[in-house]
């Protein structure tokens, strides 16, 4: 199913009651169009006070900062819509610009040739031209890793300042482990050729090379994106939904092939209950899966523990400084330090920040929860981003005044080469075992994807439930950074694949 607009109107009014598991933006959209529906439905949400999800935004002390940096842009009219009815003149017009860090010098992002030579300086950019051209012309017979694909196309020299670090600090894979496969389609469109073609002729002329990458614009909620779920979940409320903040689902129990009631429990461990004629989950599969009883067969909970994630720490940094980089965000591409992209949301926003005299930094670190860096204390975390920070140049220790630190266990769904089987086979038993139960966002599919596109798997899934027959398994996600008209055919975002899968599947198979 392409993100193509669907029809507006619902087609009935589901009957009965409406379960959903998380008030993400798949969640939180399924609920929207339910409710505008006129129909019944509870949301559960495990966490206490937030809604949103990955895409909540974070308060602290009066200063706001995001799980991330959340664009809002969307190919589709029908997201573009809900977000202007949910927050209309509070979405900013925002123009992007972000850089990577390498070794003390910034570098545009998308990357220019001029400015990567002018900034490399003379030598080191012809030792960058040889070793392309080294590379380029090499006779190498197999080309199967990540780093053998850019190694090729770009040059070593060229791979390790802008390539190599970041891949493996996003994704934890050495880049001699993951796929070419997934660096052909990644960085499809940009190549050495490509980037002077580019720097040689003038900009809007016509036979100027267009390259499809990051867009230079998008919208953004003046209080962060937690402010459009927010906003979202008052106007559900008040359309007669439900919202049960601070349930964890832990038993999905089922009976005669469905789903009939799913239990939960508070922070104090307190248990409820709440029975449905319609379920829709966005909780990881691996966990809906375990709490199903009764259990699901041996074969079935294997696949749903052979799911994995990679999980993120955000130290957000206050700092008595009321300017410091013209960013939103910065890639930080040297092995110097840990942290990998570093948000400035005031740049985001001017209303992430209390006081106009402060500004509000999140270094990103991604990790596993088996990670030592995981389980460090706040204080170490806070520590480390703190000399980081200074290591960089982008501002001083001593402009550090407060701190905060935020884990995200299961951040980013993991595509080994081992997910698309466990996910097929999950499919297969739900389609029979609990067929009135939908699977939506990110988690609740193993789909690393855009927000919008999140949102349109919770559109479908609502929509079915009124009469409708989408496929929201088909929802395109684009290449990571890249938003392009060529999307993998199954729906699937880009991410590194191990050169340890015998065969890695060919679009269009999901």
């Amino acid at each position: 199913m392409s993100e193509s607009s669907i029809p507006a109107m619902p087609l009935s009014v589901p009957s009965g009651e409406t379960v959903i598991v998380g008030a993400g933006p798949s969640g939180l959209t399924a609920a929207y169009e339910l409710c505008k529906a006129r129909a019944a439905v509870t949301v559960l949400e495990a966490d206490p006070e937030k809604v949103g999800g990955l895409s909540r935004t974070v308060e602290y002390k009066g200063f706001r900062f995001d799980i991330g940096g959340h664009r809002f842009f969307s190919k589709n009219s029908l997201v573009e819509e809900i977000w202007t009815d949910i927050l209309g003149e509070r979405m900013l017009e925002r123009d992007r610009l972000s850089r990577i860090y390498y070794r003390g010098v910034l570098f545009k992002y998308p990357l220019e040739v001029l400015d990567v030579l002018r900034k490399l300086g003379p030598l080191e950019s012809a030792a960058c031209v040889l070793s392309y051209v080294r590379s380029h012309f090499s006779s190498a017979k197999d080309v199967r890793t990540f780093e053998d694909w850019v190694t090729r196309a770009f040059g070593r020299r060229l791979y390790e300042i802008f390539f190599k670090t970041y891949t493996e600090k996003v994704w934890g894979i050495p880049c001699s482990s993951i796929s070419a496969d997934w660096a052909a389609q990644r960085i499809r469109g940009l190549s050495i050729p490509a980037l002077f073609k580019a720097a040689i002729r003038w900009p809007g002329s016509k036979d100027a090379p267009i390259i499809k990458t990051l867009i230079d614009r998008f919208r953004y909620p003046a209080r962060g994106p937690g402010e459009m779920w927010e906003t979202m979940a008052s106007r559900i409320t008040a359309m007669g939904a439900k919202i049960k903040m601070g349930e964890r689902a832990t038993v999905i129990e089922r009976d005669n092939r469905r789903v009939i009631r799913i239990v939960t429990e508070d922070p104090q461990g307190n248990r409820y209950s709440y029975s449905g004629d319609h379920f829709i989950s966005t909780m990881p599969i691996r966990a809906l899966i375990e709490a199903f009883q009764p259990a699901v067969p041996h074969e079935i909970l294997q696949a749903a523990r052979g799911l994995s994630y990679r999980d993120f720490i955000t130290v957000a940094l206050v700092l008595n400084r009321p300017e410091l980089f013209p960013d939103q965000w910065i890639y930080i591409h040297d092995p110097q330090v840990k942290v990998g992209r570093i948000q400035n949301f005031k740049n985001w926003s001017p209303a992430m920040v209390s006081d106009s005299r402060y500004s509000v930094l999140g270094l990103e670190y991604f990790c596993f929860d088996s990670d030592q860096m995981w389980r460090a204390p706040d204080a170490e975390l806070i520590a480390m981003a703190k000399r980081e920070l200074a290591l960089t140049g982008l501002a001083d220790e001593s402009s550090v005044v407060d701190a905060a630190v935020v884990r995200e266990v299961a951040a980013y769904p993991i595509y080994d080469h081992d997910y698309r089987g466990h996910v097929a086979s999950i499919r297969r038993f739900l389609e029979l075992e609990a067929p009135n139960l939908q699977l939506a966002g990110r988690n609740g599919m193993h789909k690393y994807n855009n927000q919008d596109h999140a949102m349109m798997t919770g559109i479908m899934a609502a929509r079915n439930l009124m009469g409708a027959n989408y496929d929201q398994w088909r929802v395109n996600a684009d290449a990571l950074y890249l938003e392009d008209d060529n999307e993998p055919g199954d729906g699937s975002r880009l991410i590194p694949m191990s050169v340890a899968a015998d065969e890695i599947p060919p679009p269009g198979d999901s």
